[in-house]
């Protein structure tokens, strides 16, 4: 619990009504009550707050509300962020190496780690302070991970990788899985050592089920601050610049090289061996199959301006309709050619 006053200056903001309004929770508008705080990101879901119950609403600049005490800030969605965290997301204790955790003599761990039951730490890691292993980890040997990184139950780190600080993985998120490749011999194919590693950026978040593919020779790095939904495949040698965001189900193919700040929408792939620039977003289910310059958002394949793209997905479902006028004008325009070569 905490009073208005306090949550205004962790995110920066202006309390308008009773500075010592004490406030337990965050829910949306629609289901706070008295004692909660909710937050309006978004000006049209205004007509809400007549019916809503909570206590304070966090709000943008310049949006009258009245009637109901205030959290005024520059971005309310941030706001609500830090806010539930502060208030809703408990620390996590310091248990040290619990009972059926298998540590080998030569890892290196830090003061403050937890190491839960069922983990097991290989030859030669290191791990950060305040770092905690959920049941199920597995770090293979010479693995090195940061401090107040947090690696849920079932994640898989594999030999030589290397996870910056405040990493997070969600469960059975893999990092350092062979890469795919395999050189044809004959009819069969020989499978090409994949000896290199995989570096985590600090601040990076990697979804459930993702898996990080180990460079063939070299590194596969994913950038500070870049953040990757489940079920996303990244291959060998891949780059990824900071703060990028990859949605569900997003593939991207070998030595591909992704610049800062790109999203990826649900779906979307990339070829192997391309260069994507700066700040590009790509709508879901886009396919890059080229180079891409920095600066543009585009959806579709083959990818075209985002705008352009909605037209013509606008158009498709008219398209057996355009078909068939588009027959009989040619009908007809060949009627009225045959009769003027007539006449």
């Amino acid at each position: 619990m905490a009073k208005l006053q306090q949550l205004a200056e962790l995110v920066g903001g202006q309390v308008q009504g009773d500075l010592n309004l004490e406030i337990k929770r965050v829910l949306p508008i629609d289901m706070a009550q008295q004692g909660d705080i909710t937050f309006l990101a978004n000006p049209k879901y205004l007509p809400k707050l007549k019916d809503c119950r909570a206590s304070a609403v966090i709000i943008s600049p310049g949006i009258e509300a009245p009637g109901v005490d205030l959290l005024v800030c520059a971005n309310p969605y941030l706001a609500f962020a830090k806010i539930l965290t502060f208030l809703q997301v408990p620390e996590r204790p310091v248990r040290g190496v619990m009972p059926g955790a298998s540590v080998a003599p030569s890892a290196d761990l830090a003061e403050g780690v937890t190491v839960h039951p069922g983990c097991v730490i290989g030859e030669k890691v290191s791990i950060g302070a305040g770092t905690t292993l959920y049941p199920g980890v597995i770090l293979y040997d010479e693995v090195s991970v940061g401090t107040d990184c947090l690696l849920h139950a079932g994640s898989i780190v594999r030999e030589g990788c290397r996870l910056g600080d405040r990493v997070i993985l969600q469960p059975a998120a893999v990092i350092g899985s062979d890469g795919f490749g395999f050189a044809p011999d004959g009819s069969g194919y020989y499978k090409i050592p994949q000896v290199g590693i995989v570096v985590l950026e600090d601040d990076v978040e990697i979804g459930a089920c993702s898996c990080i593919d180990r460079a063939t020779l070299g590194v596969t790095r994913i950038g500070r601050g870049t953040k990757i939904d489940n079920l996303v495949q990244i291959a060998h040698n891949v780059e990824i610049g900071e703060d990028s965001i990859l949605c569900a189900l997003v593939g991207i193919a070998g030595s591909t090289k992704i610049g800062r700040h790109c999203t990826f929408g649900g779906h979307a792939v990339a070829a192997g061996h391309v260069k994507v620039g700066d700040n590009v977003t790509i709508g879901g289910r886009g396919g890059v199959t080229g180079n891409v310059e920095g600066n543009q958002v585009l959806s579709g394949l083959p990818l075209q301006p985002h705008k352009e793209w909605l037209k013509t997905s606008i158009s498709l479902p008219k398209l057996p309709e355009m078909r068939k006028e588009l027959s009989q004008l040619k009908k007809r325009l060949d009627e009225l050619e045959a009769r003027l070569k007539e006449g």
